[in-house]
């Protein structure tokens, strides 16, 4: 009984990540922008933005991320980064990023070939192509929970990754809720170093496959909530 139980478990679980394999960034047409907080042991640190701009049938999305760790008054930590997403056809065509962590920059630059019909990156971490349906792991793009591994955005290293589903939730952020599905992200391959390991949680909500929250756990507890959106 256990086996059958399992088995159809497992059935569930396949047909519902691939009810969404054709749920592409259309989801975000009527969005012009997004809005984070980043808490670290829910204290307030920083913010994250997109902002969504139409023209000519290409879609770019423009982000900016700022945050710092501050004890007595000193800045211990101090992290900014700028990154550009282009995609037409909903397909990501080019990506650029450039970050400061804590004065050490990082940049990840992406470039989709299509004599080759793959991805070339030219990141601080890695140099070289990458298969066209890995995804920037930017998050907020649902479809990220459907691929097998995602470019850093911030040094353009691949991440091999398994996600799992975690069930329905509700999430309540400044007094309103949201029905949420929730994924984790962790990483697949052996040996990575915990600096380098993915353990991260992920909300989308329900209806819209909105990004509503992220949380991990290192050297602290860190969450992205949801602040604004139009």
């Amino acid at each position: 009984m256990s086996k059958i139980l399992s088995l159809i478990s497992q059935v569930i679980f396949f047909l519902l990540i691939n009810s969404y394999l054709y749920a592409h960034i259309e989801h975000y047409d009527k969005i012009n922008s997004l809005e984070y907080e980043l808490f670290r042991n829910d204290k307030k640190i920083g913010f994250h933005k997109y902002e969504f701009e139409r023209k000519n049938e290409i879609l770019t999305i423009k982000s900016i991320v700022e945050f710092k760790i501050v004890k007595l008054g000193v800045v211990l930590y101090k992290y900014n980064a700028l990154s550009e997403e282009m995609y037409k056809d909903n397909k990501l065509f080019k990506f650029s990023a450039t970050t400061n962590q804590n004065k050490k920059k990082k940049y990840a630059n992406i470039q989709y070939n299509k004599q080759s019909d793959e991805y070339i990156i030219d990141g601080s971490s890695y140099k070289g192509p990458s298969p066209n349906d890995f995804l920037v792991g930017t998050w907020w793009n649902h479809e990220i929970t459907n691929k097998k591994a995602q470019i850093s955005a911030v040094s353009g290293r691949i991440i091999e990754q398994k996600v799992t589903f975690l069930g329905d939730e509700k999430v309540e952020i400044d007094g309103k809720t949201f029905d949420t599905l929730r994924y984790n992200f962790s990483s697949l391959k052996k040996g990575v170093p915990d600096k380098k390991k993915l353990n991260t949680d992920i909300w989308y909500d329900k209806e819209t496959k909105l990004w509503i929250k992220a949380a991990f756990d290192k050297t602290g507890y860190w969450e992205y909530r949801l602040k604004d959106y139009n």
